[in-house]
């Protein structure tokens, strides 16, 4: 176990090795070749950021530098930068009061130049070295209005890659928080955010740490295995790019791992590999944590002294962290802060009545402006009035000649109407007179010859003739009955009927006149056959309606279907079977419907928009007047409200829809 551990940290070792000396060289060389004061100012802060993990004395040394370069040009935001660097240089030492002395300073330069970006990366900083000490909940504070301030800035420039390698810093330090005070779902939210964006836009620095904490949330839900994968994957992303302090944490959260698995040896070995990258680096937070943790093992191995040799160290670095001085500044820097933001608070709540003191009065002065436009507007309404009165009186002789005029109109279109309602009677009627004017000059004419046949003596032609003569007056009473018929439905499809309603049972009704159609038709043609489908809804609402109109209405619909079902019979082959299915429904909005659907048929679509006008018929001469559907129009949509429907393919299927409102 112990070899593998050791290769494993070797190859690691090596791989950071030649990652750490590729960035350094490029640094340098940035370094050297930079030709202007912000060229050379930026490659110290991207030094001082390099190395303030692996080597914080160094990054101390090159902030310094660009600090000295930021204020000799007096570059605001430099000088912010360069104090952020140094800050976590001083924190990577865990001299605490120097780091959050120039946290704060950066914060404050940030705030006066409204600079989003950099409260967000001070307030981030700050909270991150709470956790550090292990003031979780006091790193909240910080870290939520970091958070705030870096979508803030992300708003203002969407897609940037620095504003979202900061907002998920940002987002991992409140996930280690969370994990620290025992929050896993909440650290896994931010966790959840915060690693996909590290993917994607390789953010090396941030990918192990996050993993280290993931591996930690799979620790405390129980998943063992997960965490120590977590772990390992840490190890290696740290190592990979130098960082030798992530490299220590990980090793240490690995050898409390092992050490609940009850691997002691493994458990020891991390943890010394822990204290040593530690040490190496003097992270002396580092240091303290890994030697207490060695300082347990071995104290529950009874190995007294090597418990003792961690104890000596371990105390000393709590004393070089969280000696009774530092603790006293640490707690003076807090106050202040804490004084500093009450100082805002109430500079802000003054400025805040201030503002108020001064929208009263703009209130009183916008009151007063008011009340004279409402006094002119007043005067000026009086003459508009007067002004009103006397085009109302013009416009009333203009009115009374519109009105005379739209009479006028409304006759005028009474007469075209009554025109073309005349021309479609004329035009029905015309067909069966003069069949019966034809008929009768024909009889007239066979009268004269069977006189003269009767003078002849001529007995069998009188007979012959006679007979013709019985011929044409079947004929002028059939096409009378048909010019009756028009005049009739004519005369039903004027009147308004009864007006007053009933709650009826329409499911009755429907069944009612689909009988009474059905054996009609049979009464005349015996051979008529055609399969009927009712699928009557059940629980249907009683609706109020006419019934009479209603029921003359079905009738129309029902004696339709059967003729279509029964010319289409006449031509189609022996397969054919003719259907007619009625469907009652309740329509979503209320009410009741009807469908009647025929296999007959149909109708091409160039005449679908015509069958609801009066006289119009696709039936043969004699056989329809063309009123049915416009007396069923008349009755479904302005007697009753509703509404008629149809939909048809030709020579496959009419359906007739029906819906009658409550």
């Amino acid at each position: 176990m112990k070899k593998i551990c050791f290769v494993f940290l070797f190859l690691i070792t090596v791989a950071a090795a030649q990652a750490q000396h590729k960035t350094t060289d490029s640094l340098y060389i940035a370094l050297s070749k930079a030709n202007t004061d912000t060229t050379r100012l930026n490659a110290l802060i991207a030094l001082s950021k390099y190395y303030y993990l692996a080597y914080p004395d160094s990054a101390i040394i090159f902030g310094q530098q660009a600090y000295e370069l930021a204020d000799k040009h007096n570059w605001v935001a430099g000088k912010s930068l360069s104090f952020n660097e140094l800050a976590n240089a001083y924190a990577t030492l865990g001299d605490y009061v120097k780091a959050m002395q120039f946290y704060l300073r950066s914060l404050r330069i940030s705030e006066s130049i409204n600079d989003y970006s950099g409260m967000a990366r001070a307030n981030n900083n700050i909270g991150a070295t709470a956790i550090e000490k292990s003031d979780n909940k006091g790193a909240l504070p910080y870290l939520r209005a970091a958070v705030r301030q870096s979508h803030i800035y992300l708003l203002s420039h969407p897609g940037l890659p620095s504003g979202e390698h900061l907002d998920a810093i940002i987002q991992e330090n409140l996930g280690e928080a969370f994990i620290n005070i025992n929050q896993i779902d909440s650290a896994s939210y931010y966790l959840a955010l915060c690693y996909p964006t590290a993917l994607k836009n390789k953010i090396t620095d941030l990918i192990g740490v996050i993993q280290r904490d993931l591996g930690e949330v799979q620790l405390a839900n129980g998943n063992k295995d997960a965490a120590l994968k977590y772990f390992r994957e840490a190890a290696s992303s740290s190592a990979a790019i130098g960082d030798m302090e992530d490299l220590s944490i990980a090793y240490l959260s690995m050898s409390k791992l092992y050490h609940t698995n009850k691997l002691q040896d493994s458990a020891e070995y991390y943890a010394k590999k822990a204290f040593e990258f530690a040490a190496a680096g003097k992270f002396q937070q580092d240091v303290l944590n890994a030697g207490q943790v060695l300082y347990s093992y071995y104290d529950e191995d009874n190995n007294i002294p090597l418990a003792y040799k961690y104890f000596k160290l371990t105390t000393a670095a709590k004393d070089s962290l969280y000696s009774q001085d530092k603790v006293k500044q640490l707690l003076t820097i807090d106050f202040d802060e804490k004084q500093r933001q009450d100082d805002i608070a109430a500079a802000q709540m003054q400025y805040r009545d201030t503002v108020r003191t001064y929208l009263f009065i703009l209130g009183l002065v916008i009151l007063l402006l008011l009340v004279l436009v409402f006094w002119r507007n007043s005067k000026q309404r009086q003459r508009a009035n007067k002004l009103l009165q006397n085009q109302k009186e013009d416009l009333q002789g203009a009115l009374s000649q519109l009105q005379l005029t739209q009479a006028q109109l409304i006759q005028s279109e009474k007469m075209a109407s009554l025109g073309e309602l005349t021309a479609g009677i004329a035009h029905e009627i015309q067909n069966p007179l003069n069949f019966i004017n034809n008929f009768s000059e024909v009889t007239i004419e066979l009268s004269i010859e069977m006189k003269e046949e009767l003078k002849s003596g001529n007995t069998d032609e009188v007979i012959s003739i006679a007979d013709d003569i019985e011929l044409n007056l079947e004929k002028i009473i059939h096409h009378g009955r048909r010019a009756d018929g028009i005049v009739k439905g004519m005369l039903q499809h004027s009147r308004s009927g009864s007006t007053t309603k009933e709650l009826t049972d329409l499911n009755k009704l429907t069944d009612e006149y689909l009988r009474l159609a059905y054996h009609g038709l049979r009464a005349k043609d015996k051979s008529f056959n055609t399969e009927l489908e009712t699928n009557y809804g059940a629980g249907l609402p009683q609706v109020s309606v006419l019934p009479q109109d209603i029921g003359r209405v079905l009738l129309n619909l029902f004696t339709n279907a059967f003729y279509a079902v029964q010319q289409k019979q006449k031509t189609a082959g022996d397969d054919y079977k003719p259907i007619v299915t009625i469907t009652t429904f309740a329509p979503s909005s209320g009410g009741w419907g009807v469908t009647v659907k025929d296999n007959g048929t149909g109708m091409p679509d160039s005449i679908k928009d015509k069958i609801m006008q009066p006289f119009f018929t696709t039936k043969p001469t004699g056989q329809g007047t063309g009123l049915g559907l416009s007396l069923s129009y008349d009755i479904v949509v302005k007697s009753h409200g509703g509404e008629i429907k149809v939909e048809t393919k030709d020579g496959e299927y009419t359906t007739f829809t029906i819906t009658i409102p409550v």
